[in-house]
Order: structure tokens, then sequence, then C-alpha cells
């Protein structure tokens, strides 16, 4: 093989092994996804093709339509709040003080931690009888709140959580983003009479939009895909208050062992995350231009 050959080909062998990895572990699972639900495939026995069925199914089964529901208010309640506070956090932490990388590790802690350890300390905080939080609220003579066991609060208490662990991710996301904004811009606009507030609206969040574009996607599928805080906190309870679309996936699959229903869910999960993406991706290039 000559020299030409062997630079042609070299980047293609490199990037084989990931391109076959990806294609037996994501594509062709994806493809048997797409295939089963079309089916009415079950553990229990051998399904046949049913066409369309299962997505006529999904869009009137109610205990479904609830959980689609209870995920786009826990996208909404989590998702905003978790890139505000990480914006504040970020430039209130860009400056030179004494244990900043103490405090950006401490911040940042809770998005590495296994979400099943997230959720168990979570459910201690929220315990109803010893929970430190209605610990608190008896301290100041208040009557303590059934913070999972009661739906008026279950999904809020669990959107609580989600916040608190994607303010980590957000605020080292936007400290770098920050850290890469020349300094000088901040001078001429302090020269020019700009407050520290001004200079901030006006050059800080505008040069961030790329940040804040990638926080937005990424913190969105992870809200689409929440299942480990539900199954550990309330799995899915009380009265489906917190069941979410992955909860019900799983369910579905491995209690009801409906594998060709589950994968139609499935399938309008993946369509979901897909048009929010786009959408996004519309809409924060378009930002990026203007």
């Amino acid at each position: 093989m000559n020299a030409k050959w062997k630079r042609t080909l070299t980047p293609y062998l490199l990037i084989l092994p990931n391109v076959l990895i990806y294609f037996i572990f994501i594509f062709v699972p994806l493809l048997c996804v797409v295939y089963l639900s079309f089916t009415n495939y079950s553990i229990l026995s051998a399904g046949h093709w049913v066409g369309l069925s299962n997505y006529a199914r999904l869009l009137e089964d109610k205990l479904f339509m609830g959980a689609v529901r209870n995920t786009i208010v826990f996208w909404i309640v989590s998702v905003l709040p978790q890139m505000a506070i990480g914006l504040v956090l970020a430039a209130l932490l860009n400056s030179k003080i004494k244990g900043l990388p103490f405090f950006r590790a401490g911040l940042y802690l809770p998005s590495v931690i296994s979400g099943v350890a997230v959720s168990m300390t979570w459910l201690y905080l929220y315990d109803y009888q010893s929970g430190p939080f209605n610990a608190a609220l008896k301290a100041l003579h208040l009557n303590p709140i059934n913070w999972l066991g009661d739906s008026q609060y279950a999904l809020m208490s669990i959107s609580i959580l989600g916040v608190w662990v994607g303010t980590g991710y957000a605020l080292i996301v936007y400290l770098a983003g920050l850290q890469s904004i020349s300094q000088e811009l901040y001078e001429a606009a302090s020269i020019d009479g700009a407050t520290r507030l001004r200079s901030f609206i006006r050059i800080t969040v505008p040069l961030l939009n790329p940040m804040t574009f990638f926080i937005f996607v990424t913190a969105t599928i992870r809200s689409f895909q929440v299942f480990d805080y539900v199954y550990v906190m309330t799995k899915g309870g009380p009265l489906n208050s917190t069941n979410t679309i992955v909860n019900s996936i799983v369910d579905t699959s491995f209690a009801q062992y409906e594998m060709g229903y589950a994968s139609a869910l499935s399938i309008f999960l993946l369509a979901i995350t897909l048009v929010i993406t786009l959408i996004n991706y519309r809409v924060g290039t378009k930002t990026l231009d203007s």
C-alpha cells in the first residue's frame, strides 16, 4: 500500500471503531424499536403487525397523556430557574476571591453524583416525620408538609431537586463563557459611563447566547428523560401526579410486558425531543446570527 492510500484510509480506519459501536448499540436497536412499535409484541406472547394502532392508543391513553403533562411541567419549572440561578452564580464567582475553586467544585458536585444517590438524599430531606425541611417548619410553628405524599406538592418537590442538580452544570458552562469575554469590553463600557448592571445586560448576556442555547438544549433533553428521581422518590405517585414519560415507558415494558406499546411510547418521546431540539436550534441559530 503506497503512501497516498495510507493517508486516505488512515482517518477512516481511526473512526471505524466508533462508527461500528454507534451502529451496533444505537442505530440497530433504534430500528428494532421502530419496528416493534408497529406490533403488539409482548414477552409473554409472540406479537404480530398492528400498524398504527399503538400510536392511536397512546393519544387516547389518559394515563400517558398525564405523564406527558407532568414531564412538560417538570421541564418548565426546572430548566429556566437552573439557567437563571447558574448565570447569577457564575457572575458572582467570576472573580478572584479566596476559596473560589472550592465553591465551584461544591456547586458543580450535584451534577456528577448518581441520580439515585441524590434522590436518596432528598428523600431524607423531604421525610414527613424527621426531614430537615419539616423540622424547620415546625421550628417556625408552621404545619409540616407531606412533600412527596401529597399530589399538590410532589411534582414541585421533584422539580426543585431538578433545579438543584442542573444549576451546577449551568454554572460551569456559564463560567467558562464569562472567562472568555475580553475585559476590554467592560473597560470601554465603563469609560462610556455604563454601570455594572447595564454592562452585564448589554455585554455579558448577549455574548453568552451560545452557552445559553447549549444549556437549554441539554437541560431540555435531560428533563424529558427524567426517571431516576421519580422512581426512587415516588414511583410516579401519589395518584400518578409525578408519573413521567420515561416512567410510563418502564412500567409498560417491565411491569405490563407490553413491549410493542412501550416501543411506540419511546418513539413518541424521541419525536417530542427532536421537535423541541430543532425549534431550539432554529431559534438559537437566528439569535447567534443576529
